[in-house]
């Protein structure tokens, strides 16, 4: 896996611990919730299908404390509460993440252990791949209104 360092928005507010790092085209269909390495799978996926027509939000959340402590307009403009169709990727065990996806969501995360290997081959082999994220969008997607 590459490490690229992903572009934000103009004057992105990293500082309130999660923000869009990517805005969908067209009307809002899915949001994509990511941090660290995450973040660029969830980006590659957004592309991946915002290029087939579906529009994909990325919301990066470097700190989940730091932006549930932000006012409600500004978490809702972030993850407005009518997008159900979400999905988080996590490198860890996807259970945290459900507070944000929802019932309706899916979170791309590992649920195994014992794979030792470096970094790229190890999230391929735990599924945690761009391809993954898109099955999840698609899955979501197709399942809620």
């Amino acid at each position: 896996m590459k490490t690229a360092c992903q572009p934000r928005e103009a004057a992105a507010p990293i500082e309130r611990g999660g923000y869009v790092l990517r805005r969908e085209t067209g009307d809002l269909d899915v949001v994509v919730i990511a941090t660290g390495s995450e973040v660029e799978l969830a980006v590659e996926a957004a592309a991946q299908l915002g290029d087939a027509g579906r529009g994909v939000r990325v919301v990066s959340m470097p700190s989940v404390d730091v932006f549930l402590a932000q006012d409600a307009d500004y978490r809702e403009s972030v993850l407005p509460a009518a997008c159900r169709r979400r999905v988080a990727v996590e490198a860890g065990h996807p259970d945290y993440w459900y507070r944000f996806v929802g019932l309706d969501g899916a979170v791309v995360g590992v649920e195994t252990f014992g794979v030792s290997a470096p970094g790229g081959v190890a999230m391929e082999a735990m599924g945690i791949h761009a391809e993954a994220v898109a099955q999840a969008i698609r899955e979501v997607a197709a399942r809620c209104p």
